[in-house]
């Protein structure tokens, strides 16, 4: 089945392909604001060869994941003591309801404000979009916390930290994957946009140079890496999140499967 999946996906690779070689040739749309797959899998070639797209490539990686780790730490944290500490959910939930829908792009001037165009500006807008993705996920996750277990750890003595550790958490780490896997490609996304905005280092800033100088095979071999990388992303947080989740129902029924 995993086999026929990927001929599958191969053959649709390979007719996206063919048809982004043929529809410029055909002159269906003009070659120089669409390049033939040919000239932009060159210009990728070339973009490989070269020292300062891998340093690019190393700045968006690096505010990716700093950005990312920052969030996640703060997400759980944050999601964790708002479900524990009595009556903080019900004071913090109009808060939350209120800040969580402000597009991160619309920080921009503020983070330009107070980082300038370096790495503070693309963490802070990082940060704020992929933190929501995990606070959000953990409020659910203990939220769906079975109350007669809750009880139980109760009776049983258990101290604060003993319930989060056996009790809360067991039932809030699907959802807390789940955000962090919803985090790792919001963050991506923000990092590029940053970059190609503000121009900060990284790929984004590579593109938005690629544009502005007319190199329009290289533009699209830059945007093919960014596509390329949020695909590794992905495919890495859910290999993540089903080791981290080996021993839950939902992942032991998929490997049955």
């Amino acid at each position: 089945m995993r086999g026929g999946n990927a001929a599958l996906g191969a053959a649709g690779l390979a007719a996206f392909l063919a048809l982004a070689e043929a529809v410029p040739r055909l002159g269906l749309v003009k070659e120089e604001y669409f390049p033939p797959a040919g000239r932009v899998a060159g210009a990728l070639g070339a973009e490989l060869r070269d020292g300062a797209f891998w340093t690019a490539l190393g700045d968006t990686l690096t505010g990716w994941a700093l950005g990312l780790a920052i969030a996640v730490g703060a997400g759980v944290v944050v999601g964790v003591l708002v479900s524990v500490v009595p009556y903080l959910r019900e004071a913090t939930a109009s808060t939350i309801e209120f800040l969580r829908p402000i597009p991160s792009v619309a920080l921009i001037p503020l983070a330009v404000l107070l980082y300038g165009t370096g790495l503070g500006s693309v963490l802070v807008l990082v940060v704020y979009a992929a933190f929501w993705q995990v606070l959000i996920q953990v409020l659910y996750g203990v939220q769906d916390v079975d109350p007669v277990a809750e009880e139980t750890a109760r009776s049983y003595g258990l101290g604060a930290w003993a319930r989060i550790r056996h009790v809360l958490w067991p039932t809030a780490l699907p959802y807390v994957m789940t955000g962090v896997r919803l985090a790792a490609a919001v963050a991506l996304i923000l990092t590029v946009t940053a970059e190609l905005v503000i121009g900060a280092p990284g790929l984004g800033a590579r593109i938005a140079v690629a544009q502005t100088s007319q190199a329009v095979p290289e533009m699209y071999a830059l945007i093919v890496v960014a596509g390329l990388l949020g695909l590794l992303i992905n495919v890495g947080a859910r290999s993540v999140e089903r080791r981290a989740l080996a021993w839950h129902q939902s992942v032991r029924g998929e490997v049955a499967v």
